[in-house]
C-alpha cells in the first residue's frame, strides 16, 4: 500500500494566462504611442523644413541664426554672416522663423505697438523722481601701482627681513 502524499493538493482551478500577458500588453501599447508620436515629430519637421525658401531665416539645431541662400537635395547653403556662406545638412536645421522673429531676435527690431506702456528699468518712477542722479559710479583704479622708489627693492622687502636674498 502506497503511502499518501502530503503537500500542496492539486489546485483545480486553471491558471489564468490573461494576467500573464498583461503586462506585455501594456508594455507593447506603450510602445506603440511612443513611436507614433515620435513619427507625428518627424512628420512636423520635414513639413517644416519644406518650407524654407531662399532668403527665409532660420536656427540651426546647434543655435546659429543664419539666413537660407541655396536649397539642396539634401543640403542647405545658409549666409551666417555677411559675405559668410556655409553649407549645413537639412536635418540640422531646427526652426524656419517668420520674417518678423528673425529681425526681432538678428537684428533687434521690435515692432511695439504704441500703446505699450513703457517699463522702466530702475525704480525711479516709483520713488517719485526726487532722488539725485548719479550718472557716474566711483571709478576703480586697476593700474599698476607707483613703480618703487631708488633704493627700494621691487619686491618690498628689506634686508633686515626673512626671506630676502
Amino acid at each position: 500500500m502506497a503511502a499518501p502524499r502530503r503537500g500542496r493538493a492539486k489546485d483545480p482551478r486553471p491558471v489564468n494566462n490573461i494576467s500573464f500577458l498583461l503586462p506585455f500588453i501594456v508594455l507593447i501599447g506603450a510602445m506603440f504611442l511612443m513611436t507614433r508620436s515620435a513619427k507625428k515629430k518627424q512628420a512636423q519637421a520635414a513639413q517644416m523644413r519644406d518650407q524654407m525658401t531662399t532668403g527665409t531665416g532660420v536656427r540651426t539645431i546647434g543655435g546659429m541664426y543664419a539666413t537660407v541662400k541655396e536649397i539642396g537635395e539634401d543640403t542647405v547653403t545658409l549666409e551666417v554672416a555677411p559675405g559668410v556662406h556655409a553649407v549645413y545638412a537639412k536635418n540640422a536645421i531646427g526652426a524656419v522663423l517668420e520674417d518678423s522673429e528673425y529681425n526681432r531676435i538678428v537684428h533687434g527690431f521690435s515692432e511695439t505697438p504704441e500703446d505699450t506702456p513703457v517699463v522702466p528699468d530702475d525704480a525711479s518712477s516709483l520713488t517719485g523722481g526726487d532722488a539725485p542722479k548719479t550718472d557716474e559710479a566711483p571709478k576703480l583704479d586697476l593700474g599698476k601701482k607707483d613703480e618703487p622708489k631708488d633704493g627700494e627693492p621691487k619686491d618690498g622687502k628689506t634686508d633686515g627681513e626673512p626671506g630676502t636674498k
